[in-house]
């Protein structure tokens, strides 16, 4: 009869830890609109839509939702007319910054990796 060995609890909370980040920022497009805001700060919209390659409007504006219930983004509605909306990291979204440039550092060397071959 096989014994199945316990976990120990750095490596449960590791795990659990792992799991937790892959539900708030799973998805194709949610590391994109992070790194924008990352990269650019406060943007509106539009600027947002431009800036991320084939984003369709309905899919950001239901990942920006997504984004500010889990606390990384915040929407600022402006008092101007039109009425502007702004988006901006959170602190626990710029908490997220090494892991960014990390995931860019990694996508360049691959890119030239492949290339090269």
């Amino acid at each position: 009869m096989k014994v199945k060995k316990t976990l120990d609890e750095e490596c449960l909370t590791g795990k659990n830890g792992i799991r937790d980040a892959q539900g708030l920022l799973a998805g194709k497009w949610k590391f994109s609109i992070i790194a924008a805001l990352h990269f650019e700060g406060v943007m509106r919209f539009m600027d947002l839509l431009r800036h991320i390659d084939g984003i369709a409007p309905k899919v950001l504006s239901n990942e920006l939702k997504d984004l500010e219930l889990n606390h990384l983004v915040t929407k600022t509605v402006c008092d101007t007319r039109p009425v502007t909306v702004e988006y901006e990291l959170t602190q626990l979204g710029h908490d997220l910054e090494p892991v960014i440039l990390e995931m860019s550092k990694w996508g360049v060397m691959y890119r030239n990796t492949i290339v090269k071959n």
